[in-house]
């Protein structure tokens, strides 16, 4: 499926996704053990937990960094075992942003337009219209040293939209920012991914974060997978203990008039 990307006529194409009993452990602990799950095309796909549950063991899969030792994803049907990074169509912002600092933001938003070959004549205006499409036109030739941690995010986003993946992967990418800078964000974060229609997993340990920016959730303690489903589904029938106890500030929340 194609849908109109911003206002400016690009184009992007959305993937489903699906792991299969993915499992990947590691010698010193942690890891995914036999987690399952199918991403919608155009869905915002959250994997929320505490710290060391396997959410970003299983982000680095899907993305190709790792390879499980269990299991297969799926890109549209096809078996990504593999497939390098390079060649999945994926586009990952991190929690650290991982920006170049010697270089002003107009060049770290074209850096992957370069990596990928793209024409000269087509960079200047795709980079112009990404930053349209995160608010920061009008900055390309700023040094990205010079900007708030909001505007930094809002860089590494454009960075990854402006190469038209189809699955956005984003590993805690507000987790640097301040309470109110990160609600403000997150709802900016929000529109933007409704606006491009595109498939995104979404990486966080942050209960109201994945309730509001997410279409599904899936709640994961210790590698193992305890409920995947809508906000609403996870706060009126959790499964487990766990998410019961996990999400019980959320659910109290919710109950309030």
């Amino acid at each position: 499926m194609v849908r109109p990307m911003g206002t400016g006529g690009l184009r992007h194409e959305m993937s489903n996704v699906r792991c299969d009993n993915v499992t990947r452990l590691y010698a010193e602990g942690g890891g995914i053990r036999g987690f399952s799950c199918e991403i919608r095309e155009g869905e915002c796909f959250a994997l929320l937990g505490p710290s060391g549950c396997g959410k970003t063991t299983t982000l680095r899969l899907v993305a190709g960094i790792e390879s499980p030792d269990e299991g297969a994803i799926h890109f549209d049907g096809r078996d990504m075992a593999g497939v390098p990074p390079e060649q999945r169509s994926a586009a990952m912002v991190f929690q650290h942003y991982a920006l170049f600092p010697h270089m002003n933001v107009f060049e770290n938003v074209a850096f992957g337009l370069r990596a990928h070959k793209t024409p000269k004549s087509e960079i200047a205006d795709r980079v112009r219209e990404a930053l349209e499409l995160v608010q920061l036109e009008g900055l390309d030739k700023r040094p990205v040293t010079d900007l708030s941690g909001g505007q930094q995010q809002r860089v590494a986003l454009a960075r990854a939209i402006v190469i038209r993946p189809s699955i956005l992967l984003l590993d805690e990418p507000l987790s640097n920012l301040d309470a109110e800078l990160r609600r403000t964000t997150r709802v900016q974060l929000e529109e933007l991914q409704r606006r491009l229609g595109i498939t995104a997993l979404y990486v966080t340990h942050d209960q109201e974060e994945a309730l509001a920016l997410a279409d599904r959730v899936a709640v994961l303690k210790d590698g193992a997978c305890h409920q995947i489903g809508t906000p609403e589904e996870l706060l009126r029938a959790p499964a487990t203990p766990f998410v019961e106890t996990f999400l019980e500030p959320a659910r109290r929340a919710w109950r309030e008039p």
